[in-house]
Formats: C-alpha cells, structure tokens, sequence
C-alpha cells in the first residue's frame, strides 16, 4: 500500500531523510518510533507530501505521489493524517468540523455526512459533544474529533504523526483506546510515529526503528522488544523507564 524507494530528503545541510527503502502492506499496522530529531516525523508527512522529498520515490496505492504531476488533492482524499496539535476548525462545531470534507470534497448529502458523522463520534465515544466547539473540549476530546475527522472520508491508509504527544499524560489513554479499537476492529493500513511503546508493542504488525535519518531496524514486536539486533536499537529500549 505504501512504498519508500531510496527516499533522501535534506533541510540545507542536515540529511533528514537518508535513502530510506520501506514497504507497508495492505492491512498493516506499521509503528516508527526513534529519538526526537529522528527524521520519523517528516518520513510520515511525506507520504501526502506535507514534506516534499529531494530524491526516490513513494508510491500509495500504485500512485506516485512524488510525481510532480499527482492530483495531491485526490491523493489526500484517500490518506487519512492526524496531527500532533488536532487541526481542528475553532469557528465549528465538532459535528461540522467532521462533516465539512465528505460534503465539500467528496461531494456527500449533508444529511448523510452527519449520520456518518454521528456514527464516528459515537465511536470516538463523543457523541453527546456533536454541538460543542473545539475551544470547549478538553486535548483528548480533540484529539478524539480530529480522528473521527479523518475516518469521515473513508480513506484507504491513516497516518498518525505522534498523536498523544501534545496531551497531558492523563489524556493519552483516552486517545490511545481510541486507536487500539480502530486497528483491532478495521482492517486499515495504518502508519502510527508514536513514544508509546507500550502501546506500539500492543498494536503493531511491525516496529521500525529510524534513528539520525536512517532506518536502523524492523521487526515484529516481540522479536523489537526481546531480541533488536542492532546495538542502537538496544541502547534507545534500555533508555525507556518501561516497555
């Protein structure tokens, strides 16, 4: 579904991204997780070009979405993303805030967009916030809309750039049992950059491990957390008060 072949990016002198080559199949739950200054944030918004690349390419769903000539608004149509800091309209509502894109992009009858939308919110557990504004909510809450948000457009692929890192710690469990039901009760092909990793050890098909632009090591849970192969791998999990 999503594909990085030899994929380099450079801000001025500091090579960000460094010939990065990773494939996430259709269905799979792929974590990336890495110090801070890693290059696992730009790796994610680069695949709906929020963060263009300087050399490879990345393909989602057969497409290249490095090719210059890529309609990014079809593309992004199909690529749900939820952002560290929400990205929630403060001037609508919640119910609005989830409605606004299936009726404006995909073209979706208002009144069918809100039943959809009522569903989602019932399903990030806030349906009774569908008229509250997001200035009302607490981060969690926001978090949680901004998830119903992207779900709202059916995409193919979701993209989660540390979701719980703008929370305060008592927020986190909210969202992250949010995103727990969604990967054990859909089937979506899903790349989550997280710190929880507790949480990527619970959920994840697969952890890749990115560190100074470069992707060190990947492998299945179990076999990430027991038994990395890579002396930085083991350096970075001995560094986490728990796992």
């Amino acid at each position: 579904m999503i594909r990085f072949i030899n994929v380099h990016r450079w801000f001025k002198q500091l090579h960000v991204l460094n010939d990065i080559n990773l494939h996430v199949r259709a269905g799979e739950v792929m974590v990336v997780c890495g110090p801070s200054g890693s290059g696992k944030s730009t790796l994610i918004r680069t695949v709906n070009q929020l963060e263009t690349i300087d050399e490879g390419e990345i393909w989602v769903d057969g497409v290249n979405v490095s090719d210059p000539d890529t309609d990014l608004n079809a593309l992004r149509a199909e690529v749900g993303f939820v952002f560290q800091h929400f990205n929630l309209f403060p001037h609508l509502s919640v119910l609005d805030n989830i409605t606004l894109s299936p009726v404006r992009v995909k073209g979706l009858r208002r009144d069918v967009a809100e039943k959809q939308g009522l569903a989602l919110l019932e399903q990030v557990g806030l349906a009774n916030k569908r008229n509250d504004f997001p200035g009302q909510l607490s981060g969690g809450q926001q978090q949680r809309v901004a998830i119903a948000r992207s779900l709202a457009m059916q995409p193919k692929v979701m993209l989660f750039d540390e979701p719980t890192s703008a929370l305060d710690p008592e927020m986190i469990g909210e969202v992250l049992k949010v995103m727990k039901d969604l990967v054990f009760n859909s089937a979506m092909t899903m790349m989550i950059v997280t710190h929880e990793m507790s949480f990527a050890r619970d959920v994840a098909d697969r952890v890749v491990f990115i560190d100074q632009g470069q992707v060190i090591e990947q492998a299945e849970p179990a076999t990430f957390f027991l038994d990395p192969q890579h002396d930085r791998t083991r350096q970075f999990l001995s560094q986490l008060r728990t796992i």
